[in-house]
């Protein structure tokens, strides 16, 4: 089995947490995640944040604290999916494999349609870093 790192970055303003939702087309068609993408050869976990979300969304990124880290299969791969807090530096976004981008509230989040690997990031999400905010 092939094995792979892969990482999701999670933004928190006011209460509302970040999310984009996916084109339509993929395994991932129309479904919301927390941006992120897959490691390369050579890179750390940060740089393959900060490069994702400059090619995904055209913004730079700090990256933060480690959140939560877990392992899941997709076909053939094993996947080490990696989930850091990250902060925009920017709000300008320019989309290029997502048609949308949402800060969405607690209640807001529960009713999107993610994938699983976002949706077990989606209850770190509301059941430790939202209610640290409020």
């Amino acid at each position: 089995m092939t094995e792979r790192i892969t990482t999701a970055g999670v933004a928190v303003e006011n209460g509302r947490v970040f999310v984009a939702r996916r084109e339509d087309e993929g395994v991932l068609a129309s479904k919301w995640e927390f941006p992120g993408g897959k490691n390369r050869e050579g890179e750390s976990e940060a740089d393959t944040l900060r490069r994702e979300y400059l090619e995904e969304l055209s913004i730079p990124v700090d990256v933060g604290d480690l959140l939560l880290s877990f392992d899941f299969t997709n076909g053939d791969k094993l996947y080490h999916l990696r989930c850091y807090a990250v902060t925009h530096l920017s709000h300008g976004y320019s989309l290029s494999v997502h048609t949308e981008v949402r800060w969405v509230s607690p209640e807001e989040l529960m009713l999107l349609e993610m994938a699983p690997s976002d949706g077990k990031i989606r209850e770190m999400v509301l059941s430790t870093l939202l209610k640290k905010e409020h």
